[in-house]
């Protein structure tokens, strides 16, 4: 039986971000760096997460919301890169999966607390850390709507 090869990675638009508070090393600045953020809305794009995605760039995720606190369990079938996987609930993260395996193949490790979540954030391996980001750590997300990039301005005729 042969198993049918899986569909091309998902890549989702830029629709929310996470702006950390500024750090002691910047303290004239009110806000830190945002992390721009993918968001996996439905059953399938939380399904296939970043399944066969290269390495994330810094400051870049994938946020997984949820209406109601849950636990969650996730994996890293067919992710090819190390990542970080930080857990949320009301506004704060609640725990940090660090460095979590690339699974080629099933069976693989699940991820998570076993405390509801009402999301979770993807990073690159290493970005929580770099980031200073640890348990108890705020997490206000904001969805938007990305704007269409500006046309750059017509030159000018003499």
């Amino acid at each position: 039986m042969n198993t049918p090869p899986p569909p091309p990675p998902q890549q989702l638009p830029i629709e929310a971000q996470w702006c950390l508070k500024a750090t002691t090393l910047r303290p004239v600045v009110s806000s830190g760096p945002c992390i721009e953020l993918e968001v996996a809305r439905t059953p399938q794009q939380q399904s296939w997460g970043l399944m066969g995605r290269p390495p994330l760039a810094p400051l870049r995720g994938m946020w997984f919301p949820y209406d109601q606190p849950q636990v969650l369990k996730f994996w890293m079938h067919r992710t090819p890169s190390p990542l970080d996987m930080l857990f949320i609930r009301d506004k704060r993260v609640i725990a940090i999966e660090a460095n979590t395996t690339p699974c080629p193949r099933l069976p693989c490790r699940s991820y998570g607390p076993d405390e509801p979540a009402d999301g979770v954030v993807e990073l690159a391996a290493g970005e929580a850390s770099r980031l200073d980001l640890q348990v108890g750590s705020a997490a206000v997300i904001r969805p938007f709507n990305p704007q269409p990039a500006a046309r750059p301005a017509a030159p000018a005729r003499d």
